[in-house]
């Protein structure tokens, strides 16, 4: 994942530098533009924060014209960890190189993904060498929870967030996250979005940029 990646930004709703930064991962065949139009539905409870969407740094593999963290063949059960393993230091160096161009700390970043993306954000999320104020994943998947205790840095403030009717990732994909998140001792908030499919609803909005602005004021550390 090269260093010059680059996607759609927002910035702060209030017209004042940055004093919070919210990158949205998005998910495989999609780009940055898929998700940015979320921060100004959460401007309201988080007017000091700049927003940014990367566009995934390959082509997707399947065409269409948009992007991918890492291939998908939906055959191969080691993929996402192996995918995570690859893409994950470059996304690692993306968010430093970010948190640094507005003098920030990583308390004062979030991350929040969409389906592939939530497998980046839990993956790289949770390891680094510094804690995030947030991380939020919708519709997503822990890739590799069996390594995730022996490998946890940190453990910030986490929503996931699923349709119980999602055909892409089964409901059951959110619950085998929640059991590799408990046996690495990670706390954990979820919630399952009823009649819901491979997609976010309005609730699921809602809750994701409270949660976020919730972490950033400190109540739920």
């Amino acid at each position: 994942m090269a260093l010059d990646l680059d996607g759609p930004r927002l910035p702060p709703a209030n017209g004042a530098p940055p004093r919070k930064l919210v990158i949205f991962l998005h998910g495989f065949g999609a780009d940055g533009n898929d998700l940015i139009q979320i921060g100004r539905q959460w401007a309201e409870a988080l007017p000091d924060a700049a927003f940014i969407a990367p566009h995934a740094p390959e082509p997707c593999a399947m065409g269409g014209g948009g992007r991918q963290w890492f291939e998908l063949t939906f055959r191969d059960p080691g993929e996402y960890w192996r995918g995570v393993s690859a893409a994950g230091p470059g996304l690692d160096r993306f968010i430093d190189r970010e948190r640094d161009r507005y003098g920030l700390s990583d308390a004062d970043v979030a991350l929040v993904g969409f389906s592939q993306g939530t497998m980046m954000a839990l993956h790289v999320g949770l390891r680094r060498a510094g804690r995030l104020g947030a991380i939020v994943g919708y519709s997503g998947a822990l890739a590799g929870g069996e390594h995730l205790k022996d490998e946890i840095t940190h453990k910030p403030p986490l929503l996931l967030v699923h349709g119980d009717r999602d055909e892409v990732i089964p409901i059951h994909m959110l619950f085998m996250a929640l059991q590799g998140l408990t046996a690495a001792e990670t706390p954990v908030e979820f919630h399952i979005s009823h009649g819901i499919g491979h997609g976010i609803d309005q609730d699921g909005l809602y809750m994701g940029g409270h949660f976020i602005a919730s972490s950033f004021a400190g109540s739920r550390f």
